[in-house]
């Protein structure tokens, strides 16, 4: 397997508060691996760390092997092979459904307008938002803005997808559509990386699971391993805690 992320050691600290304490973790391609933990684990931090939305005190992160804090990387080239998306949506609100999703190809990749065109909606249509395309954010709901802030990082091809908590903003009842188009990108290979409370999903989806407790990686195995035996204490606790 193709290692795609390596995270060794790494360590963030935000003032005296240390969020990340030596973590390390690999993602192989087409895997998906789950963080899961409590608020304030380090979830979140770990991907914004891995995305170079923070700088790290310690530890490597490697992308295809090649260091990213090498200080001729340029973080925007990176951020091209890995998509990010967030709770919040982060959508434009004055542009259209399909200009969200073009305006990362056409500006950033430097593609044609019309190729990328037909793609943006082949995406819309995958997901059966194709007859939205025209319409502005507002209009849609906050799981239909969820999988189009999915798509619009798809329509970049990243070799590598973080997601951070993207059902926690949404009312219960939008949940599942957003989780069923993670669990068909997992069917199809997508590289992913998601942070996530919804425990069925990585159950089902993960390859790996990865429980964070106070910025310590405690324990790492498959869904089976994590849920049904885990091995720590800790773990044992928050899950059935979250049970």
């Amino acid at each position: 397997m193709e290692k795609v992320l390596e995270l060794d050691s790494v360590v963030k600290r935000f003032g005296e508060t240390v969020v990340l304490r030596g973590v390390s973790l690999t993602l192989e391609r087409h895997e998906v691996v789950c963080l899961i933990g409590a608020s304030g684990s380090g979830k979140s931090t770990l991907l914004r760390c891995a995305n170079l939305l923070e700088t790290i005190d310690g530890g490597t992160i490697s992308l295809f092997g090649q260091s990213l804090l090498d200080e001729r990387i340029d973080p925007d080239l990176v951020r091209r092979h890995i998509g990010m998306v967030f709770q919040s949506f982060n959508l434009f609100p004055h542009l259209s459904v399909l200009e969200n999703i073009l305006v990362g190809p056409v500006h950033a990749l430097k593609r044609r307008r019309s190729e990328v065109r037909d793609e943006a909606l082949s995406l819309l249509e995958r997901i059966g938002l194709r007859e939205r395309a025209d319409d502005f954010p507002d209009r849609l709901s906050g799981g239909q803005q969820q999988r189009v802030a999915i798509v619009r990082s798809l329509a970049m091809q990243p070799s590598l997808l973080l997601l951070d908590e993207v059902t926690s903003a949404l009312d219960p009842t939008l949940v599942g559509e957003v989780l069923d188009l993670l669990r068909d990108l997992a069917r199809h290979g997508t590289t992913m990386l998601i942070a996530t409370h919804e425990m069925n999903f990585a159950r089902d989806v993960a390859h790996q699971v990865a429980y964070l407790d106070n910025g310590v990686l405690v324990e790492q195995g498959t869904p089976e391993q994590v849920f049904t035996n885990p091995q720590h204490e800790s773990t044992r606790a928050f899950l059935e805690r979250v049970r």
